[in-house]
């Protein structure tokens, strides 16, 4: 990009930082080494080819996608040092098989399948070496890359939002506590027939690496191929599993990555994977949304400006406070349209990616909201897109009327 725009000021041409940046050649080679990075850098490509996938060009779109599945493996020997640090040399003894390969790879460690001689089937998570402490700077580049992109607003402060990346991803490779969060939602969800969660094995775990029981599952998505009974009854299972998160049990498993979640034919349930990136909520984020989701509800105008006030949503007297409270009340509109709401009816979707286009190009710049307000937003819009995927019809307003009226 540097030699392109080079060449470009020997012609007394003014570079276009943008279109340098953003040749297919060129972010085809950034994806592959995002691969290759793992870490910070390889977490940021996820999440923008899941979370912004419909807004993306669908070419950059293509290839970001690649990086769910792309994580290059740790060489054998490499596996073996970072289980030998943890474990000690003589660990295989205590195991009747470990499969070497792993059954998963993501972006910041790897996931092996193995029996212990005592008989437990286990899943281990290995992490990978040296994630920890190349955290800070592999955000710092994402960040100079961003901001090189022209994609954002000079004016939009990228600040708040690289340090609460940091934060995060430090928490997620601390795997003692994510070990934590897995029996805290063990406990919480005991008893419920729709779920299960995998033990978690203190005596196998370290900061490093974390191991659990084995579950038996495929991915969500094959919920797509069931009958239309079992595609409700998985969504509204997860659909209410997010709402008592937030107004129960006031901490959510806040990635709603698909990969988080696996299905069980044999017996229906929902497997729920990878707790790194729990959290405890603010109590003024859940009350925010208790006022909100409870005005849309009553169809009350008045309360619902304040309640998006309150969120920071709007700015109070912001030049487009009515087009963002429009947007919001045409979510209510069609929740309140009918007993079921049909996900598999895109036009609420794309009446809401249009208007935010529209937003954008007249100049609109996104207040700065709670951090909490936005890990609510995108548990939220990972459900719907979820739901949407399962075409799923589900009584979404007597859901949420259950918790907020």
């Amino acid at each position: 990009m540097a030699a392109r725009a080079l060449r470009e000021i020997g012609r007394g041409a003014r570079p276009d930082m943008r279109g340098l940046l953003m040749t297919p050649g060129n972010v085809t080679r950034v994806t592959d080494q995002l691969a290759r990075m793992r870490g910070a850098a390889m977490k940021v490509g996820q999440l923008i080819s899941m979370d912004a996938g419909e807004v993306l060009p669908p070419e950059l779109a293509d290839i970001m996608a690649r990086l769910r599945d792309q994580a290059h493996f740790m060489p054998p020997k490499q596996l073996r040092d970072v289980l030998n640090r943890a474990w000690g040399a003589d660990w295989r003894k205590s195991f009747k098989d470990f499969n070497v390969r792993p059954i998963a790879a993501a972006s910041i460690g790897q996931v092996h399948r193995a029996t212990l001689k005592d008989g437990r089937d286990v899943a281990i998570k290995v992490q990978y070496p040296g994630i920890a402490s190349s955290i800070d700077s592999d955000v710092a580049n994402v960040a100079t890359l961003v901001r090189m992109s022209g994609l954002l607003p000079q004016s939009f402060d990228l600040a708040p939002y690289i340090q609460e990346a940091r934060s995060q991803l430090h928490d997620e490779t601390d795997y003692e506590r994510e070990g934590q969060y897995l029996r805290c939602f063990a406990d919480l969800l005991q008893g419920d027939e729709a779920f299960k969660i995998p033990e978690f094995y203190a005596d196998w775990s370290t900061p490093e690496v974390l191991t659990m029981s084995f579950l038996e599952g495929r991915p969500i998505e094959a919920v797509s191929d069931a009958t239309s009974e079992e595609r409700n009854r998985v969504s509204e299972a997860l659909v209410n599993l997010t709402l008592r998160e937030v107004f129960e049990f006031g901490m959510m498993q806040s990635d709603p990555n698909f990969a988080n979640y696996r299905y069980n034919p044999s017996d229906g349930k929902i497997g729920l994977l990878d707790f790194g990136a729990a959290r405890a909520l603010q109590p003024s984020a859940i009350d925010g949304y208790v006022d909100l989701l409870r005005a849309g509800l009553l169809e009350d105008g008045a309360a619902l400006r304040k309640a998006a006030i309150q969120l920071k949503l709007i700015e109070g007297d912001g030049p487009f406070d009515d087009r963002i409270l429009g947007m919001i009340r045409s979510v209510f509109e069609a929740i309140l349209s009918a007993n079921e709401f049909d996900f598999s009816d895109l036009t609420l979707s794309h009446r809401l990616n249009k208007e935010s286009m529209a937003l954008v190009e007249v100049g609109y710049i996104p207040p700065q909201v709670p951090m909490d307000v936005l890990y609510l937003q995108r548990k939220i819009g990972g459900m719907f897109l979820l739901a949407t995927r399962l075409n799923a019809s589900l009584p979404v307003k007597m859901l949420l009327e259950k918790y907020v009226i």
